[in-house]
């Protein structure tokens, strides 16, 4: 017969608990947006915690349409409540999850998804690296977003070749 100690099954649970984390959702109300793509969630349990936009990449702040970017996102979300669809934890142990917000609608309130809405109006990318994270429908609707906003020439995509934050942030390091 196999036998546990206490130890190994509180050390089990624990991982039961982390791995869960990848199926939960968080509910709060949006209390900071650093950038176009990271935001502080006040979790209903009263916590505040950091979530980075799954499957999008917005121009930095200091980067050109990075004050944009982050402008649009608050406009979406600052100070309204919002559920986010946990998707992973990023290497700075943040939270990675799609966030949608109730808005009113003709026949009442509808659920945007707030990622999506940033590519849409060409305040972000769809990071093509993450995309694999999310389901299928999910990447290609941020992908034809995108492509559907640099058609319209919105946003950031007035620019005829705008720095993708990635390459940015990679010239930044490069320099030093």
């Amino acid at each position: 017969m196999f036998r546990t100690s206490p130890a190994w099954l509180i050390l089990f649970c624990g991982f039961l608990l982390s791995f869960g984390l990848s199926a939960s959702e968080i509910l709060g109300r949006v209390v900071a947006v650093s950038d176009g793509d990271s935001i502080t969630v006040l979790a209903s349990d009263n916590r505040q915690v950091k979530v980075r936009l799954a499957g999008i990449d917005a121009p930095e702040r200091s980067q050109s349409f990075g004050q944009s970017s982050r402008r649009n996102l608050s406009d979406l979300v600052f100070g309204k409540e919002v559920r986010v669809s946990v998707v992973d934890k990023d290497r700075y142990g943040r939270i990675v999850g799609i966030v949608y917000v109730p808005v009113p609608g003709p026949n009442g309130e509808i659920v945007i998804d707030v990622d999506l809405a940033q590519i849409e109006s060409g305040h972000a990318w769809a990071y093509r690296s993450y995309l694999r994270t999310l389901p299928a429908e999910t990447a290609k609707r941020y992908v034809a977003a995108e492509d559907n906003a640099k058609a319209r020439r919105q946003g950031l995509w007035i620019e005829n070749d705008p720095n993708p934050p990635w390459e940015w942030r990679r010239e930044k390091r490069e320099k030093k």
